[in-house]
C-alpha cells in the first residue's frame, strides 16, 4: 500500500511540474511583441545638399516622406527644389523650379520579428514647374576662319512645365531605432513637357539632365529618414 501512495504521488508532482513548465514557456513567448510599427516617416535627401557644396553650378534639397498603410505598402511623396546650369555645345541654360512626386513602395522583404527593414519597389508620377534662363549661346556659322559669335544676352523663360513617370528600386536600413538610412535608383519618362521657344529644356527640375530626342532619364536618391509611429498592428 506504501508504494502505491507513493507512485501515485510521484505521479501527481511530474504532472504538475509538467503542466508549470508548459504555462511558463507560453508565457514567456506571449511576451514577445509579434506586432509592426505603423506611421509616418519623413526625412530628406542628403544627395542634394552634398552635390550643391560640391558642385557650384548646383543647388537643390528635397524633402521625402512615406506611410505604411498595409503590410508591405506604403503611399509616398517627395518634395524638392532645384537650380542647374548646364554647359551644351553652343548653349548655356540655367533651369530652376519646384517639383513634387506622389506614388507608393512595395516592401519585397520579409523582416525577423522586431526589424522594419525594406527591399522596395515603386511607382512615382512627378510634376515641376520651373523657368529656363538662356545665358548664353553660339551663332552658328559656315566659316570656321572666323572666331566664334557668342551672345551673352540673358533671356528668361517663365511658366514651363514637365510631368514624368518615374520607377525605382531601393532599400531602407533601420540603424539605430526610428532612424532609417536609404538608397533608389531611378528611370524616368517624360509624358508632357512645355519648352521655351527655340532651345530645348537642358535640365528639368525633379526629373534631371535631358537628352536630345530621348524622353528617358535616371537618377538615384540617398536618404536619412525618422519614423514616427502612430500605432502598432
Amino acid at each position: 500500500m506504501q508504494h502505491t501512495l507513493k507512485f501515485i504521488i510521484s505521479l501527481f508532482l511530474v504532472g504538475v511540474q509538467t503542466i508549470t513548465s508548459q504555462t511558463s514557456g507560453e508565457i514567456a513567448l506571449d511576451t514577445i511583441d509579434y506586432r509592426e510599427k505603423y506611421g509616418l516617416r519623413l526625412g530628406i535627401d542628403i544627395s542634394k545638399p552634398a552635390q550643391t557644396i560640391l558642385d557650384k553650378n548646383y543647388n537643390g534639397f528635397e524633402i521625402m516622406g512615406d506611410y505604411r498603410v498595409y503590410k508591405k505598402y506604403y503611399t509616398a511623396v517627395e518634395l524638392g527644389n532645384e537650380q542647374k546650369t548646364t554647359f551644351d555645345d553652343n548653349i548655356t541654360s540655367k533651369g530652376s523650379g519646384s517639383y513634387i512626386k506622389i506614388g507608393f513602395d512595395y516592401n519585397s522583404h520579409n523582416n525577423w520579428v522586431g526589424l522594419n527593414n525594406a527591399i522596395h519597389g515603386g511607382l512615382r508620377y512627378g510634376v515641376s514647374s520651373f523657368k529656363q534662363e538662356l545665358l548664353s549661346y553660339t551663332i552658328a556659322t559656315e566659316a570656321p576662319f572666323f572666331p566664334p559669335d557668342i551672345r551673352e544676352d540673358p533671356l528668361v523663360f517663365n511658366g514651363l512645365s514637365a510631368q514624368w513617370v518615374e520607377l525605382l528600386v531601393g532599400v531602407k536600413t533601420e540603424i539605430i531605432t526610428n532612424v532609417y538610412l536609404s538608397i533608389n535608383l531611378q528611370l524616368k519618362r517624360r509624358v508632357s513637357e512645355k519648352q521655351p521657344e527655340n532651345f530645348e529644356n537642358l535640365y528639368i527640375p525633379g526629373f534631371g539632365k535631358t537628352f536630345e530626342g530621348s524622353n528617358f532619364g535616371s537618377g538615384f536618391g540617398y536618404g536619412i529618414s525618422y519614423l514616427i509611429p502612430i500605432y502598432k498592428k
